[in-house]
């Protein structure tokens, strides 16, 4: 394993350079994050659609278990069990809008991950990055456990466990574990633990933090990269349920599911499941004793259990929904856990909002008003009264504190902003498809994928190590 031991040595002093001044040492967590003979034991694969430019290149770089769609160049990295999905890259020709100013691509748009390291780490492009929108760029960036890294170019960031970033873009910045950051161009800054942070070019402003001492409940890691907490409990105890399907070159597909839905091969579906037309369930997304109603989704890294999904329900990537029945177009966020003890524990009223990084855990039932947004730690039906309000009320707000959560600018926009999105994830993924051509989503175009192993080298100084290799242009 000497390459790829030089490769961990060459991304960690590309790393720390970026991140030193910031007082983070990278070098005992890359070290001890992913045992050295795991490198060894997982395919990784790319998926062929004919709605997908066939463009890989991968060189000095380990990719165990990591999947990939869409133009992707990867070097000197390490990818381990990450999902990186192109399937919105933009085309040659396309022309894209940043602050009313309109600009034409002049080439395919590409993922490039450069001098990084992502452990189970979902990467979607959809780039708002407006100076170089022919690039969604991932450069001296370590990625821990579940992370996000959505729409956000980054360059020398560190992101914690279970932490999101989305719709931004970050130089050399550290976001702590289960923070949440959307707030555009961010420059040497640290996001604490915890903190929830939506801000858009200076119309609203929306700040959450949790309570000192409840994440620890949740999710920890020491100085060394490991990982203690119910989160990391939840996803450990259920690891063995994926290794048949990765362990196959062919997995057997999931039947009877309805017209117009897709179930990912790699996806993991346990006891009595309802799919219904036009859902999606993405690889990795774990399905329990559940129903989805028609055009709902399960996103990547997403753990459904004994719940109930009325229909056009989204699961951003990385949420965790047990025991809980949502109503009709209910946005979950990413990296939410709503744990019910016991079934339909928690109701979500239709057209609500969860926020990304909430946690309803409770022993009472929870019962979640239908248009309302919700966020923060709810353990009790009275905890509502400080961390749920109607959509309607937010969008008269314009300064407010409740709680732990403060919001300023215009409610109205912040609410506008979240319904927009929901509507182009919907879309996006085929919720709506009816049979035309312009109405296909995500669910619909993967119908026909095929999927590609590559295997490492079992012996030898490469050992651990990919071929560098071009598949495509």
């Amino acid at each position: 394993m000497e390459k790829l031991e030089e490769l961990l040595t060459h991304i960690t002093s590309r790393i720390n350079i970026n991140l030193k001044p910031m007082g983070i040492d990278v070098e005992p967590i890359l070290k001890n994050a992913i045992p050295r003979e795991r490198h060894l034991l997982y395919y990784a694969f790319y998926a062929l659609t004919t709605d997908h430019p066939l463009s890989f290149r991968f060189t000095n770089s380990s990719l165990g278990g990591t999947y990939f769609l869409g133009k992707t160049l990867v070097d000197r990295s390490v990818l381990y069990k990450s999902d990186i999905r192109g399937d919105e890259l933009k085309r040659k020709g396309d022309v894209v809008e940043f602050d009313g100013i309109k600009t034409k691509l002049f080439y395919n748009e590409v993922i490039r991950i450069i001098n990084s390291y992502l452990v189970k780490t979902l990467v979607h492009n959809y780039s708002h990055n407006p100076e170089i929108p022919e690039v969604f760029k991932i450069l001296n960036t370590v990625a821990m456990h579940y992370s996000n890294i959505h729409g956000t170019t980054t360059e020398g960031v560190f992101l914690g466990p279970f932490a999101t970033v989305d719709f931004s873009y970050m130089h050399n910045c550290v976001v702590g574990e289960y923070a949440y950051v959307q707030a555009g161009d961010l420059s040497r800054q640290v996001i604490e633990p915890g903190r929830v942070w939506i801000r858009y070019n200076g119309l609203f402003e929306f700040n959450y933090i949790y309570p000192e001492g409840v994440l620890k409940k949740y999710i920890s890691m020491d100085e060394n990269g490991s990982l203690s907490g119910e989160f990391f409990d939840h996803v450990d105890e259920r690891k063995e349920d994926f290794l048949p399907i990765y362990s196959s070159i062919s997995p057997e597909p999931f039947e009877g599911k309805g017209d117009g839905a897709y179930v990912s091969p790699y996806a993991v579906l346990k006891g009595n499941c309802t799919i219904g037309d036009n859902a999606l369930v993405a690889q990795r997304a774990h399905v329990e004793d559940s129903v989805f109603g028609n055009g709902s989704n399960a996103q990547e890294n997403c753990y459904i259990m004994n719940s109930v999904y009325e229909g056009l329900d989204i699961t951003a990537h990385g949420a965790k929904v047990i025991n809980t029945r949502l109503g009709n177009k209910v946005f979950v966020g990413f990296n939410s856990f709503l744990h019910g003890k016991k079934p339909e524990h928690i109701t979500v009223g239709r057209n609500s909002i969860v926020m990304p990084h909430t946690i309803i855990d409770s022993d009472e039932p929870i019962a979640i008003p239908e248009n309302s947004m919700v966020w923060g730690h709810v353990t009790c039906q009275a905890d509502l009264a400080t961390q749920c309000m109607t959509l309607d009320a937010m969008s008269a707000a314009t300064d407010i504190t409740m709680g732990n959560m403060t919001f300023k600018g215009d409610g109205k926009a912040f609410v506008d902003a979240f319904r927009e999105r929901i509507e182009h994830i919907l879309e996006a993924n085929g919720a709506y498809y009816n049979g035309t051509e312009n109405t296909r989503g995500h669910a619909q175009k993967t119908q026909d994928a095929c999927f590609n192993i590559l295997q490492p080298f079992q012996s030898g100084p490469e050992q651990g190590m990919y071929p560098s290799m071009t598949i495509g242009d």
